[in-house]
């Protein structure tokens, strides 16, 4: 057997046992799936940058992953396409989704202007306490690589998070009834300009 066969069944056989079923079907389900994701997300799931740009998932938290395919499905975060996909996936496989996405990391795709960086990269890690904005890095990390239920924002594509920041409570916290962790970046959003916004997203969408 060749070392690539023998990799193909050693993953395989370690989902069945997460899992708790038969490896043949839960692996080749898994492999359904992630083809599907790839389409919008990349192949290594860097991300997408088109008319419509599609976030990069590679080396996200696996707790965030699944809090926010769960908000899709909870209706507590809008976006007609993901609400459709989430809705198909199992908790077993929301499990699994994240923690393989969690374990890629291609490079950053870049490609945000450089001359706002340094103002993104004070910001991010010291605030704007005369606009009541924390360091972002106090949740996030010194490297942006995030903590469970706090995403990663490192090598994210910088107008994918722009457009996030801008229009965070209209997409995120939709139901009032069941607030989320959404709700902690509510005044942030708020108190940050949009040339601050795009100053962050442009520093984090370089680092690794």
């Amino acid at each position: 057997m060749t070392k690539l066969g023998l990799r193909a069944m050693l993953r395989k056989a370690i989902v069945a046992v997460a899992f708790g079923a038969a490896w043949p079907a839960v692996a080749d389900d898994l492999h359904a799936k992630l083809e599907y994701c790839t389409t919008c997300h990349g192949t290594a799931g860097q991300g997408y940058r088109a008319f419509y740009t599609m976030p990069r998932l590679a080396g996200q938290q696996p707790k965030y992953i699944e809090n926010q395919l769960r908000a899709f499905i909870e209706k507590r975060r809008t976006n007609p396409i993901m609400q459709n996909v989430a809705h198909a996936l199992s908790p077993s496989m929301i499990s699994a989704l994240g923690q393989h996405f969690h374990g890629l990391n291609p490079p950053p795709l870049g490609g945000a202007p450089h001359g706002s960086a340094a103002l993104g990269r004070q910001i991010y890690n010291e605030g704007l306490p005369e606009a009541n904005v924390p360091a972002c890095a106090a949740c996030h990390g010194a490297e942006a690589h995030g903590d469970g239920e706090i995403p990663r924002l490192a090598g994210q594509l910088n107008d994918y998070l722009t457009s996030k920041l801008t229009n965070w409570t209209k997409e995120r916290g939709l139901d009032r009834g069941r607030p989320d962790v959404s709700a902690i970046m509510v005044p942030t959003t708020h108190n940050l300009s949009q040339a601050q916004v795009a100053a962050v997203a442009a520093y984090v969408s370089t680092l690794k």
